[in-house]
């Protein structure tokens, strides 16, 4: 196998071998590459021929590429239907092609091989494409199982694999595209903003417990809010409660989703620490979306996914959670309330402040950095992940100043969402904005408050101190180059599959520099 998508990738350089560090196996990688390489295929057959673009297929390669995101889909079974899927769209769209004597070879799979061994620096950028459009297609996916849907977006990612799969183009054909790939990610990214916020409500600022009460319970990981609201109307009534965990923990500040008083608190950390803190979990835990690691044999009869989540000998769910609930109520839970503190020792985190509660309050944040009583503001989130130095994001939070302000969001705010700052005008310090699918979120109140001064953002008293793992990340930092945004600090390290030369090119243009420590960092921006 070779795979170097995610942050955590072997040496920084690529996983080889039988497995990856994830734990996908080789052949489950494998049978990615192949369903990627099926991608192209079907896009090629719609390229010149865009009538044929339809909502199937474009919901097939939306849901094909979230499951080849980094920690989705490891059962094989579940990869080969989706490429049957896929190869049946293909035959729909273009059937006398596959009875075709003399076959022209446009609409032909493409064979990944070519990618992972191509020249350097076309490796990268198509890297930064195709791991681009599997974050878009994340967040396209949750938009669409809320019911809307973007045709611009869509007929992108068609463009977007057939670019890959081109095998004379440069540079100067590939970077438009890349930046493009921000571009329609931010059109996403507001489409499943709107359908949060149209379905659930605005989120408000809620505290959150993190002690677990005793009796049965369940808890829910992911990012998909629609799977839970599913559970918490099934589980209504049953004496269960239930449990956020990771990305799911600003769920609790959606007012139809909090409405639910089986709702009671978040259980753990990031996606990161699963396979200790399930592992004596008296409880099922329900996977809606990425961050599944391989379940240990102890806690594995205890884990069920659902959507495009998958793993071999893992039950899968779809709409119908009796068997969670069941299983919940086999095991009881605890026999009194147990409380997990955060990883600094708190028993409550805040979560809600996203772009319709910090824009309600514009004003006196715009008075307080106006008399000096906010000197600046910090953007530290991201994703969170297991390779040693992210504790850097700890320090540095720690560290801000006193007249600074902390915006945070995904699953990186478990380093520091637990610590006590103080407020500054009634506001916490630390404001968590939600999932990284509330990216939108930041990048309006950025927005905002540039406009506010009658400045660009990159004039605002702010700066971003990003953690990136999967391609989620990818495609927000693109869309945050497309908005021009400079000067980000990205970390605990650069990505393998982005070359010298590119690199080269997006420290030049845009100012991206890797982390160094929270003292130099700090002192850097703050002077």
């Amino acid at each position: 196998m070779f795979c170097f998508q995610c942050e955590q990738t072997a040496k920084c350089a690529g996983c080889t071998g039988a497995a990856g560090v994830c734990g996908k196996k080789a052949d489950t990688a494998d049978l990615q590459d192949r369903l990627t390489g099926k991608l192209i295929g079907l896009a090629r057959a719609t390229d010149g021929n865009e009538h044929l673009i339809n909502a199937d297929a474009s919901m097939v390669i939306i849901e094909s590429l979230f499951a080849t995101l980094t920690n989705v889909n490891f059962d094989n079974t579940a990869l080969e239907k989706l490429m049957e899927r896929v190869e049946a769209e293909k035959k729909k769209m273009v059937p006398d092609c596959f009875t075709c004597a003399s076959p022209c070879g446009k609409n032909f799979d493409y064979d990944m091989r070519k990618l992972w061994t191509a020249d350097e620096d076309i490796r990268s950028l198509k890297s930064l494409i195709l791991f681009g459009i599997r974050g878009v297609a994340a967040y396209a996916y949750h938009a669409a199982v809320l019911g809307y849907r973007n045709e611009e977006v869509e007929r992108f990612l068609y463009k977007a694999l057939i670019a890959i799969g081109m095998d004379d183009f440069g540079m100067d054909d590939l970077l438009p595209i890349v930046l493009e790939v921000g571009e329609k990610n931010l059109k996403t990214m507001a489409m499943l903003d709107e359908a949060n916020t149209k379905t659930f409500g605005h989120p408000e600022p809620t505290a959150v417990s993190l002690t677990v009460e005793k009796g049965p319970f369940i808890v829910v990981t992911g990012h998909d809010l629609y799977d839970l609201k599913r559970l918490l109307e099934q589980t209504e009534g049953k004496g269960i409660n239930i449990y956020t965990h990771g990305e799911m923990l600003p769920a609790h500040a959606y007012p139809e989703l909090k409405k639910y008083s089986h709702l009671k608190g978040n259980f753990g950390t990031a996606w990161q620490n699963q396979q200790k803190e399930f592992n004596l979990l008296p409880a099922p835990v329900l996977f809606t979306t990425n961050c599944l690691m391989p379940p240990k044999s102890a806690y594995a009869d205890r884990i069920f996914t659902t959507e495009v989540v998958g793993y071999p000998g893992i039950t899968h769910v779809d709409k119908d959670f009796s068997p969670v609930i069941e299983k919940a109520l086999e095991l009881g839970g605890f026999d009194q309330d147990v409380t997990f503190p955060g990883i600094n020792g708190g028993t409550t985190v805040m979560t809600g402040f996203a772009r319709n509660t910090v824009l309600s309050v514009a004003g006196t944040v715009i008075d307080a950095v106006k008399s000096g009583a906010i000197r600046h503001f910090f953007l530290v989130g991201g994703c969170d992940g297991a390779r040693p130095g992210r504790n850097y994001y700890t320090e540095f939070v720690k560290q801000t100043p006193a007249d600074t302000v902390v915006l945070t969001l995904a699953c990186g705010k478990y380093r520091f969402n637990d610590l006590d700052l103080g407020t500054i005008g009634g506001l916490p310090r630390v404001m968590d904005i939600g999932q990284c699918n509330d990216a939108y979120s930041a990048i309006q109140i950025a927005v905002a408050l540039a406009n506010a001064f009658g400045c660009g953002v990159n004039d605002l008293p702010l700066s971003m101190i990003l953690s990136w793992y999967e391609q989620k990340a990818v495609c927000i930092l693109l869309t945050l180059l497309h908005l021009g945004i400079k000067n980000i600090r990205l970390g605990p390290t650069l990505p393998a599959f982005v070359s010298p030369n590119v690199l080269n090119f997006l420290v030049e243009k845009f100012g991206i520099a890797p982390i160094t420590t929270p003292e130099e960092d700090l002192k850097a921006i703050l002077g």
